[in-house]
């Protein structure tokens, strides 16, 4: 049996059968000519394809410096692919799912789920996303290739209520001092022209490639097809109320007539970010079911009131920002979720709705003269869909960006599905009680 593992048509023919199998996965043939260097290496051996060694070593020994650079390029590769197309670590950096998912959460991201994506920059640093180590804005890739958007097979496709990972739709133009803020909503808040010419407040202006934008989270409520609406913060789905979940919040304001004891607050899991002190004895906390339930028990609080947008206020933040759908955060819609291959009457009333996702995901030109819409340069009054859209939102509802200030999320942009956590740190304790116990290797629903 040793000598059928150590033989070296045996090795060859076990890494030939895997490497033929991922080619086929990734469909493109192109790549079964690796075949030929990989019998190179296990039988012919007519390249010195391990450079960093001594091919003609005493006794096929290395150096230990030699032993360590095998090792770390071998780890490098292999922990390389394995993030690329099956599993990626992923942090939670902001409450906009809590109380789902907590910040300091550390979680793995199935890419397998809903099929990977092969990258759109190939060329880029290892374990970094797109800024380099120790820097804050210097890129981590460089774009002399670029590859269209190709997804692979995968084990299903996105489900309403899946945690999914994606890139950030708007995060195409990025203001390098604010990188955490939208680009349009700094242009809506202060103007093109401040935003440009003010790096010192807001830096260099960049565009980045689909696969290289900031990762978010959120539930996806929506799937191609479905239309959805919000009703004074209750979300409906093809006129269907969204199944609660326990983790969902909302703003409440909260009186009491004494100071409420911060103890009660650690113990309610309300963190040190989320209290806001309104005024006197006055707060306003993210609270779900069960916490404004515990609230009530408190002697001291003397009444609790959800925080709900008016439906006649429009908030120009809110997608389309446009005075035609008086749309807020509470109260939103009907709106119905694009699918590859639908097609959309297009008329300039409607047109906001659909105009990033006709010009930016989709490539095209768009024109409107004379009250005709163009696109491409040709005439036309509709338009049909090439890619599937999403509708994602945070649990954690009055303190979530998500789709409702900026949309659709298209297909190219997912990244995978929230599989489960394998560390979750308190970063308002120290240790021990940093660390979670009771969310470590807990599954994501």
């Amino acid at each position: 049996m040793r000598n059928i593992l150590t033989n070296k048509w045996f090795k060859f023919g076990v890494v030939a059968i895997l490497y033929t199998l991922w080619v086929i996965w990734l469909k493109n043939f192109w790549w079964l000519i690796g075949l030929a260097v990989i019998f190179d290496m296990y039988v012919s051996k007519k390249v010195h394809w391990a450079f960093w060694k001594k091919k003609d070593a005493p006794g096929g020994k290395q150096t230990a410096l030699v032993e360590w650079i095998d090792a770390i390029i071998f780890a490098v590769i292999a922990a390389s692919f394995i993030r690329m197309f099956f599993i990626e670590a992923y942090t939670i950096p902001t409450s906009s799912m809590e109380k789902s998912m907590l910040v300091g959460d550390y979680l793995f991201v199935s890419k397998t789920a809903y099929g990977p994506k092969t990258p759109n920059t190939p060329l880029s640093f290892p374990f970094v996303h797109n800024t380099m180590p120790l820097t804050a804005t210097n890129k981590s890739y460089v774009e002399w290739i670029k590859r269209p958007y190709k997804r692979l097979a995968g084990f299903g496709k996105i489900k309403n209520n899946d945690v999914v990972v994606f890139h950030f739709p708007e995060g195409d133009t990025v203001a390098l001092r604010m990188q955490n803020q939208s680009y349009y909503q700094l242009v809506r808040s202060y103007g093109r022209d401040r935003v440009w010419s003010d790096e010192r407040n807001f830096g260099k202006v960049i565009a980045r490639p689909v696969d290289k934008r900031e990762n978010y989270i959120k539930r996806c409520v929506g799937i191609p097809g479905d239309v959805i609406q919000i009703k004074e913060g209750v979300l409906f789905v093809n006129d269907r109320q969204q199944d609660h979940f326990d983790g969902q919040q909302y703003n409440y304001l909260v009186k009491a007539n004494s100071t409420i004891n911060p103890r009660a607050l650690d113990k309610l899991g309300i963190s040190n970010d989320d209290r806001q002190n309104y005024s006197n004895m006055q707060y306003i906390f993210p609270l779900t079911d069960n916490m404004v339930s515990e609230f009530e028990k408190f002697n001291n609080v003397t009444s609790i009131e959800k925080l709900l947008d008016s439906p006649d206020r429009w908030d120009p933040n809110i997608f389309p920002s446009d005075s035609k759908f008086p749309w807020n955060v509470d109260n939103f819609g009907p709106l119905k979720i694009p699918a590859k291959g639908a097609t959309v009457e297009l008329t300039p009333d409607v047109l906001p709705l659909y105009d990033r996702i006709i010009r930016v995901y989709e490539g095209n030109t768009l024109e409107v003269k004379d009250n005709v819409i163009h696109i491409n340069g040709a005439a036309t009054n509709q338009y049909t869909f090439m890619m599937d859209y999403y509708w994602m939102m945070g649990d954690n509802r009055h303190n979530s960006a998500d789709s409702r200030y900026w949309g659709f999320v298209p297909e190219d942009h997912v990244v995978g599905k929230a599989v489960f956590i394998w560390l979750s740190l308190d970063k308002d304790k120290s240790l021990p009680g940093k660390i979670r116990l009771n969310r470590l290797f807990r599954s994501i629903n």
